[in-house]
């Protein structure tokens, strides 16, 4: 039983490293032919710290953030899937 579940962990972390590996390669021949990145507008809330374990929420504006169009995040930036969904983020 040990050896069957072994098994089927080892293959799962093969192919999550396969499709990692083919994702980067797509992004970079993307990024080659002058695609690849793209851009998300992203809304900021500012959270400060108030007395009693209490805090404020301030509109921090807009932002435009490039992003990677692949599954995984590339070159420091989001994948632009992620960023679209998440479009809030809240600075501490």
């Amino acid at each position: 039983m040990k050896r069957i579940v072994g098994s089927i962990v080892i293959g799962l972390i093969a192919a999550l490293a396969l499709v990692y590996v083919c994702d980067c390669a797509v992004w970079r021949v993307r990024v080659a032919m002058g695609g690849g990145m793209g851009s998300v507008v992203v809304s900021n809330i500012v959270v400060m710290p108030l007395k009693g374990s209490k805090e404020e929420y301030d509109w921090g504006g807009t932002a435009e953030v490039s992003c990677s169009q692949s599954i995984f995040p590339q070159a420091g930036s989001g994948a632009c899937w992620w960023l679209r969904r998440h479009n809030v983020v809240f600075e501490r």
